[in-house]
């Protein structure tokens, strides 16, 4: 009997519920563990936070998707991976790996599903169409699911941030596959934004658990597999440009912080403060008020991908309809403008009112305020400016 949508908020339901019951005893099993997380420099976090809570996003994951997904290859191959994957990261939890042995351990778990079938061998571009990978597409696609893991393992660095992109992301893929004809992967997606929004009821500022590597690798996995088997196994528009505008977020901050580490020479593995919400937090934003920011952004992400599927905006020959191409243009000018908003007036507009308004009580000129918020925001490593909030939100918008 083919998967329906109700299954899909069954299981998703079910391993919500399983994984918000399997957090506490997580994060008591990793105080047991000593897999604590400590406040630091780079970090938004003032206390000790167990950090073992992915293996109660792998409980609620595994459970749901043994009894709900199909029995044959490739899914328990997916689950298997799952359980790898989250292995992987336990240890790195507990014992700090070095990054090429976390990198290995990721790709030997990508490995097991894409030998039993998780492969893109061919894609669809635009004006292109169709793009055949041959042998190499076992290969990109491992390398792909590896990217995807480290993309949102990179988002985990402030309170509901990790667990809130994935389950925005998993609820619009399950969405996509659903009407791409692609059920289990659709119910496997659903399953993912349960997990996810179960552990948030916990992570959510003020957090009493991370989820720590073992379960930003699990929903990075889980996202990459859902990717493959949900829209690139299609010869849909969709198929590679829909991943792509809902990840967004996540793609662009990774690419932030990469490009950065790598202009000033800094191993691009070895963690700062230079993500997006720890910018947000340094021009005084709060950790709910900054992850909600985060959140909106990826909610019109998503919303651009559903139009993208949804609305009829061309025939099937590619001849577009005036009417709804034109309200598609207005969607996507909308979504870029509030990008912009985001990343420019948010960060660096509001930052450089804030750095002015500090350095004209300590009798600095115009030039020299200018001078030094240049200096500060083309390196990224302007200091906390959160003396002086207080007079900053007195300050009109």
């Amino acid at each position: 009997m083919a998967l329906q949508p109700i299954d899909a908020l069954a299981a998703g339901a079910v391993a919500a519920g399983l994984t918000a019951a399997a957090t506490p005893l997580a994060g008591r099993l990793s105080v047991r563990l000593g897999a604590v997380d400590l406040p630091r420099e780079r970090g938004l976090s003032d206390r000790a936070i167990p950090r073992l809570g992915g293996l109660a996003i792998l409980v609620g994951a595994v459970v749901a998707g043994v009894v709900w997904l199909p029995h044959s290859s490739p899914y328990p191959a997916i689950l298997a991976g799952a359980l790898a994957v989250a292995l992987v990261g336990a240890i790195d939890d507990l014992f700090d790996l070095h990054p090429a042995v976390k990198l290995a351990g990721q790709i030997g778990a990508c490995a097991i599903p894409v030998a039993a079938g998780v492969t893109v061998k061919s894609f669809t571009l635009p004006f292109v169409h169709r793009v055949d990978l041959g042998d190499m597409g076992g290969p990109l696609t491992l390398l792909g699911i590896v990217l995807v893991i480290n993309v949102v393992n990179f988002s985990d660095g402030i309170d509901g941030l990790a667990a809130g992109v994935a389950a925005i992301a998993a609820v619009t893929f399950s969405i996509i596959a659903f009407d791409l004809q692609k059920p289990a992967a659709a119910v496997l997606a659903a399953i993912v934004a349960g997990s996810a929004l179960g552990f948030l009821l916990h992570n959510f500022h003020p957090a009493s658990v991370f989820m720590g590597d073992s379960g930003s690798n699990l929903l990075g996995y889980l996202l990459g597999v859902v990717i493959v088997e949900g829209t690139l196994k299609t010869n849909a528009l969709i198929a590679l440009v829909g991943p792509l505008v809902i990840l967004a977020v996540p793609f662009l901050d990774t690419t932030f912080v990469v490009l950065k580490r790598m202009k000033y020479g800094r191993p691009i593995y070895r963690a700062d403060a230079n993500h997006f919400h720890h910018r947000l937090s340094r021009i005084g934003f709060s950790q709910r008020r900054t992850v909600m920011y985060l959140y909106a952004w990826m909610l019109a992400m998503a919303g651009l991908a559903l139009a993208l599927r949804f609305v009829p905006y061309s025939d099937s020959s590619g001849h577009l309809h005036a009417g709804w191409a034109a309200v598609m243009t207005g969607l996507a000018l909308l979504v870029l403008a509030a990008s912009v908003y985001l990343v420019y007036v948010l960060e660096i507009l509001k930052f450089k009112r804030l750095n002015a308004l500090l350095m004209r009580r300590e009798g600095a000129s115009d030039d020299e305020i200018e001078a030094d918020v240049v200096r500060r925001l083309e390196t990224g490593e302007f200091e906390a400016v959160r003396r002086g909030t207080e007079e900053f939100d007195a300050v009109p918008d």
